[in-house]
């Protein structure tokens, strides 16, 4: 829970150099954010009940633009095929911020028994499947929604304008679609006007309820999937001399793939992750098929070690599959780059987190996980920061990770949230306005 403050001028000072503000504001916008606090929770169960897989976000996208008009902000919808952008100009001139949540879900059937628990079946990639809020996006939708409407209600004190960014297809695009924070930016998302820092928080339960982290630099991997494709001659499963096995020569890749990350990468200076997480073949049981197909990510921190393992499985998927007679195509896709926290910025917004969270705010160790939040930060500062939902009666090695079937958060988790997207975007324009 925020802190209340008396309405006396308060000088915040030290790494954040924000400079005088009324404590009036935060004691504003700790009470507008108990007075949203029931809707907030009302629209995540609602957008958990009703998750939208990447670029197919209409219902959800339709909702938040809706919110926004009833706030008097200016809405921009179809942003990258579902975004929506909203502009909340303050009641004095000066810097522009904005503040982003992502809106999609996932193909994972849920298995957490909320009675708000998706029901919802969709195509994925040619397959039937469920559909879940498995990462957590409904609680940042909802988040961004309650800070909307605290920071429309105080935007006569605001000194420039605040971006809301509630962007699709953050899990990825579509196969042959084109989305995310990548074609956000694209199609023009940090212009008229033009954003001069952009924050963003992801919530799991790495962190206890009530508990905020971040890392300065690089703090999710950098991330890029493979796709390779072994291609044989089909036979009878009764004579395989008499064609080439895509199956066999696709396994014998898949064991020589882990040499990668174990005998041809330092991973004291980094670390990197190569995952084959996909494997398809063959239709019948007595058939060697023509093709074999697999799939998986990597995850690294530095480009160079990045550009030595997108060789090296060209390299080695090619020679394996040469060696027993079968050839080989690959393709890694360009991905998302490293997520990386302008240390300035890191510096001059903790001290908001810390106000926020009371002092419970840590360092994390970096994360393989990768956030297309990272695009936003090759074009301008971004800080983006973790917010934990894990119920404190659960202990931390019971914690249930993001993407699980089973994932939930606390619910006390999204006040605290909704107060640190406002508080950060109050701070960053009043130290900008005063430089």
């Amino acid at each position: 829970m925020g802190m209340r403050f008396a309405a006396t001028t308060l000088l915040i000072v030290g790494a954040s150099g924000v400079g005088p503000v009324s404590a009036d504001v935060y004691t504003d916008i700790d009470q507008l954010s108990d007075a949203v606090e029931e809707r907030v929770i009302e629209w995540r169960r609602d957008f958990h009940a009703h998750p939208e897989l990447s670029n197919r976000e209409f219902r959800t996208a339709g909702i938040v633009a809706d919110h926004l008009r009833s706030l008097g902000i200016e809405v921009r919808t179809e942003v990258a095929h579902t975004g929506v952008i909203g502009i909340l100009e303050g009641g004095k001139p000066g810097p522009v911020v904005a503040l982003r949540a992502d809106m999609d879900g996932l193909p994972v059937v849920e298995r957490t028994g909320l009675p708000y628990a998706s029901k919802v079946k969709s195509t994925y990639e040619g397959q039937n499947v469920g559909v879940m809020h498995a990462c957590g996006h409904d609680n940042h939708v909802a988040i961004l929604m309650g800070a909307a409407s605290v920071l429309a209600e105080i935007r006569d004190q605001i000194p420039g304008t605040i971006k809301f960014v509630f962007q699709p297809a953050e899990e990825g695009a579509p196969r042959g679609e084109e989305g995310g924070a990548g074609l956000m930016v694209k199609e023009g998302v940090l212009e008229q006007p033009d954003v001069d820092a952009i924050f963003g928080l992801h919530i799991s339960q790495n962190g206890e309820v009530g508990t905020a982290g971040y890392r300065s630099r690089g703090a999710l991997a950098s991330a890029q999937r493979f796709d390779i494709t072994v291609t044989g001659r089909q036979t009878h499963g009764s004579q395989p001399w008499a064609g080439v096995d895509p199956i066999i020569a696709g396994a014998h890749i898949v064991t020589a793939l882990q040499t990668i990350v174990s005998r041809r990468v330092n991973i004291t200076s980094a670390p990197a992750v190569v995952t084959v997480a996909t494997f398809h073949g063959g239709v019948r049981n007595n058939i060697v098929p023509d093709e074999a197909k697999l799939s998986g990510t990597i995850r690294t921190f530095d480009a160079q070690m990045r550009k030595d393992i997108h060789e090296a499985i060209h390299e080695i998927a090619t020679s394996v599959g040469e060696s027993m007679g079968a050839t080989v195509e690959v393709v890694i896709d360009p991905g998302v780059p490293v997520t990386y926290n302008d240390p300035d910025l890191t510096a001059m917004m903790v001290p908001t987190l810390e106000r926020v969270y009371e002092g419970r705010v840590a360092t994390t160790e970096r994360i393989t996980g990768a956030e297309d939040f990272a695009f936003y930060q090759e074009e301008l500062p971004g800080f983006f920061f973790f917010i934990g939902g894990r119920p404190a009666s659960l202990p931390a090695d019971q914690a249930i990770p993001n993407h699980s079937p089973l994932f939930y958060v606390d619910e006390d988790a999204l006040l605290p949230g909704v107060r640190a997207m406002s508080q950060l975007a109050v701070d960053y324009l009043n130290a900008k306005s005063k430089q």
